[in-house]
């Protein structure tokens, strides 16, 4: 790798598996110290363990976004302490993604969604911007997904959340890029994790036929966009959605 990000630290959430995971080792890899942090200690420091072994840096955080100030406060203040006094990159990727219609959705459901894929970030974005800001400067990557502008059936509650994260990403590029804090976001489409051999066909293949991928995404190409858009690189990149779908949203999808 060129040390994309050495001497950078990160701070990953939900990145104890898929895209989470990916980001986090794909920046460690390119020379930053990663919090890796989600829900799940044993998978959070198999995680960190791949990473050491790669000869990378890193540390687990367990924390439970639950969309209350405190729990993204106190996350953004353990890992400021864990880095050193400083996160030169956040990553807000935690969500959760129930599967149900619309007139089947309670309430509780709804603001549960709604707390972790909305507010969790958004209040862990006011916990950590300000002090980039005093740092000299930041980067802050949202993660998106394709259905927030391509509707699909039983996908309202979380679309709707992708979407505030996408609209969120423009209000926090024109809010804190004036003060040195780029912000943009990533919307991955039908992302896998590679099929261990002899596996049956995922359902999502479906949603990808007749596109100009032609197939699912991996975690790691979600990885490669953002360790572009946390680098130097794409200093002059504010305010963009990313769209890492294989041409699904951008794209006449031919079907077979």
């Amino acid at each position: 790798m060129s040390e994309r990000l050495r001497n950078k630290s990160a701070l990953v959430t939900g990145s104890t598996s898929n895209i989470g995971q990916a980001i986090a080792e794909a920046f460690a890899a390119e020379g930053a110290h990663v919090i890796v942090s989600g829900r799940n200690r044993e998978r959070g420091a198999k995680v960190v363990e791949g990473i050491r072994a790669s000869g990378g840096r890193a540390d687990f955080l367990v924390a439970d976004l639950d969309g209350s100030a405190q729990a993204s406060q106190n996350l953004a203040e353990r890992a400021r302490e864990t880095l050193s006094g400083r996160i030169d990159i956040l990553v807000n990727n935690a969500g959760i993604y129930p599967a149900a219609a619309t007139t089947t959705t309670d309430e509780e459901t709804f603001d549960q969604v709604y707390a972790v894929n909305v507010k969790a970030p958004f209040f862990l974005t006011a916990a950590v911007a300000p002090a980039m800001t005093e740092a000299g400067g930041g980067v802050i990557i949202n993660l998106g997904s394709w259905i927030a502008r391509l509707g699909v059936p039983v996908g309202a509650l979380y679309s709707s959340t992708k979407g505030a994260m996408e609209t969120l990403t423009r209000a926090w590029a024109a809010e804190f890029g004036p003060m040195g804090v780029r912000v943009n976001a990533i919307s991955p489409g039908v992302i896998l994790p590679p099929a261990p051999e002899g596996s049956e066909p995922h359902p999502g293949q479906v949603m990808m036929n007749g596109t100009p991928a032609g197939g699912v995404g991996t975690p790691d190409a979600v990885a490669h966009a953002a360790v572009w858009l946390a680098s130097d690189e794409s200093a002059f990149v504010h305010g963009t959605v990313v769209d890492v779908d294989g041409g699904r949203t951008g794209a006449a999808v031919i079907a077979a």
